[in-house]
């Protein structure tokens, strides 16, 4: 196989596009961009979207979209941080902060699921499009969020609480996991099937990103904790995906949802699963993002399903279903942070990073359409 087959791949243009990104910023912002600091704060920063696009991928791959996953993330943050202060629990000592800060998280949790049941089961039971219902779960998800926190931020968060959003697994276990994931990478690629060209790049591509990890994180306060989180529901992600049953359920309705009921598929129950799961993870979000910002905004998340969409598409997955990987959506998150961390280290202004990142999404999407017809052609 030679170089022009290998480097075909979409996966590798990707990286090298973010790599190529990676270089350009370092120069633009006098070295800035690659301190280990802002390397950290850059990776907690796509943690949030990541996780988002972990599920939006399942969502987009069935079909579907969910444009309710900010509002949701503010509402789910909302109604930690009432728990955490309105409830006392911010300022427990000991055993008693850990267990408010469990609770708010799982109550975060469990209004996403909420949400997203809701929204699955309209979609499912009432076949209303999946368009329809998460803009109008949009709205009335703001619009709770208002209403519940009477307008205003709820704060401060306790620190056990914190703890998810702004502590770091301490370095010798950051190096530990860095090693682990290079040797997941090492035998995953003398596994995988196929000629060894692209098995090789995609070794020595994992094995560069597990070693800029172990510097970044290794010379600052070690592995954040939601970076920890989103690295082990995209590993999670993609072995669903890739090697169980409701992967290929998934693929299967988005490939032909028809062929995928004649063969058996049970497509509302994987349908309302996936919403479900949206909807956790958004909930998830939600208690990340006040953990990181000590308190709950009921306007946070705003553009966040702009984000997590992006990331999906301009990681390849498909906007008609069928066709995509996590791995795809993560380097699409990985993307898209990179592009608003260098702006912002460039202070270019934020209606112009809109802008931008508009642009982007539409090329993306142009792409998309355009390697279908081609396949169509085919």
């Amino acid at each position: 196989m030679n170089l022009s087959q290998i480097f075909s791949s979409r996966a590798v243009r990707g990286w090298l596009v973010l790599i190529g990104i990676g270089v350009a910023l370092h120069f633009l912002t006098q070295g800035t961009f690659t301190e280990a600091r802002n390397l950290t704060n850059l990776t907690r920063q796509v943690a949030i979207n990541g996780i988002l696009a972990i599920g939006m991928t399942y969502v987009i791959l069935i079909g579907g979209i969910d444009l309710s996953v900010g509002s949701v993330a503010a509402l789910c943050g909302i109604v930690a941080g009432l728990i955490q202060v309105r409830h006392g629990w911010a300022d427990a000592q000991g055993a008693q902060a850990w267990m408010g800060a469990a609770l708010a998280i799982g109550a975060s949790i469990a209004a996403g699921v909420g949400v997203g049941l809701f929204n699955g089961w309209m979609i499912t039971r009432y076949r209303i499009a999946p368009f329809i219902i998460t803009l109008g779960m949009m709205v009335i998800a703001r619009g709770a969020a208002l209403i519940f926190s009477s307008g205003a931020g709820i704060s401060p968060t306790g620190d056990a609480f914190n703890e998810l959003g702004q502590g770091y697994l301490p370095i010798a276990l950051t190096l530990g996991v860095c090693g682990g994931l290079a040797l997941l990478v090492v035998v995953r690629s003398l596994r995988a099937g196929g000629t060894w060209g692209p098995r090789l790049v995609s070794m020595a591509g994992g094995l560069a990103a597990c070693a800029a990890a172990a510097y970044t994180f290794g010379n600052y306060n070690g592995l954040p904790y939601p970076v920890l989180v989103f690295a082990l529901l995209a590993l999670a992600g993609g072995l669903v995906l890739e090697r169980t049953r409701i992967g290929r359920f998934t693929l299967a309705i988005g490939g032909n949802s028809e062929a995928a009921w004649l063969a058996g598929v049970p497509i509302r129950s994987i349908t309302l699963g996936i919403y479900v799961v949206m909807g956790a993870l958004a909930g998830l979000c939600g208690a990340i993002l006040t953990a990181r910002l000590n308190g709950a905004l009921p306007t946070a998340g705003e553009l966040f399903e702009l984000d997590a969409v992006a990331a999906v598409v301009i990681g390849g997955t498909s906007l008609q279903g069928g066709s995509g990987t996590i791995a795809g959506s993560v380097l699409g998150a990985f993307l898209i942070g990179t592009l608003n961390n260098g702006m912002s280290l460039m202070t270019i202004p934020e209606f112009y990073q809109k802008v931008i990142k508009g642009v982007i999404i539409v090329a993306a999407v142009w792409l998309d359409t355009r390697q279908g017809r081609g396949a169509g052609r085919k």
